[in-house]
């Protein structure tokens, strides 16, 4: 009978524990870490699906915005979180592959610290300048710049990120001196781009062209390969006089190391559906994004494709975080 008795109470136990472990994911919220302030092209990306995602997974979607060091404070928080999808990167090209060949050392490796979900948005760049400026093209520009040498000041989101990167080149390939003055995000540069203290940024349309619209600012080109939809009217900046000229930043989803395929592939048919959506589509393009919505395993090769392209980039321009 005691042997019975105990069987039977293991019985129990086992049926009274097991629905907690079986339970599907997502059953509690998840939180997406964006690893830069308020304002910028990521924080904007993660704000439009917000709402849809939480609709789509069943479950509420919080951002958390996690500030610094070019998006490596965020970025590092999500590599040491517990690999159960709860804690979800909405990594960018800085914090997932410029970062490598900008800093001499990083907390997290981008290329085995994380699970790739899936590659977001293209983010569409264009070079912006105050209106004090007095230039309308990119030749004016140059030759401005090259008549007052580092007298003009040009505003990132970082040392390391797109911005300051692309500016590095843009001056290398023009040999202007530009002077360069780093903020912590997308937000307080476009503040002291529309104050003047910096008169230029070649930095994401979602940043910046509602202020050019409203006559704050002045665009003079996109950095994207070919010519806006949204902006036909603005020339690439390679059809301006530099050739092969090109910025175009990208966002996408990761997880901790370690994720369950499971939750990799609830996370990122989710993320897809999204984006198909048309509202969140032509949301997303009015903010000079352009939404992509990939595989895991095609997401991965291109951060490894990413990391040594731009580390090339960072060596051949002598770029380094300050």
């Amino acid at each position: 009978m005691t042997i019975v008795r105990l069987l039977s109470m293991l019985v129990i136990a086992f049926a009274s524990t097991a629905p907690a472990g079986a339970q599907p994911y997502p059953s509690k919220p998840i939180r997406i870490v964006v690893p830069f302030p308020p304002g910028g092209a990521v924080d904007f990306y993660a704000r439009t699906v917000q709402q849809p995602l939480s609709d789509a997974l069943g479950q509420t979607v919080v951002i958390d915005n996690r500030v610094g060091a070019s998006g490596m404070v965020g970025a590092d928080h999500v590599a040491k979180s517990a690999p159960d999808g709860y804690t979800l990167l909405l990594g960018n090209i800085a914090s997932l592959a410029i970062n490598v060949g900008i800093y001499a050392k990083m907390p997290y490796d981008p290329a085995k610290d994380f699970t790739p979900i899936t590659h977001t948005i293209d983010v569409n760049y264009a070079l912006v300048v105050h209106p004090s400026l007095p230039v309308k093209t990119v030749a004016e520009l140059v030759t401005y710049a090259k008549a007052n040498p580092g007298k003009i000041a040009y505003g990132s989101a970082g040392s390391g990120s797109l911005p300051h990167l692309a500016t590095e080149l843009f001056k290398s390939s023009t040999g202007t001196e530009l002077v360069h003055v780093p903020y912590k995000g997308g937000g307080p540069m476009v503040t002291d781009l529309l104050g003047g203290t910096v008169q230029m940024v070649i930095a994401d349309q979602a940043n910046l062209m509602p202020h050019v619209k409203s006559g704050k600012l002045r665009a003079i080109a996109v950095a994207s390969p070919a010519r806006s939809a949204n902006y036909p009217e603005l020339p690439t900046i390679a059809e301006s006089g530099l050739p092969g000229f090109q910025a175009v930043a990208w966002n996408g989803l990761v997880g901790p190391a370690g994720l369950p395929a499971d939750v990799v592939k609830r996370l990122n048919e989710a993320f897809v559906k999204v984006q198909a959506m048309p509202e969140v589509r032509e949301k997303l393009r009015g903010g000079g994004l352009d939404p992509i919505g990939d595989s895991p395993e095609a997401f991965g090769r291109f951060i490894h494709d990413e990391i040594a392209k731009w580390s090339k980039i960072a060596k051949d321009v002598g770029a380094r975080a300050d």
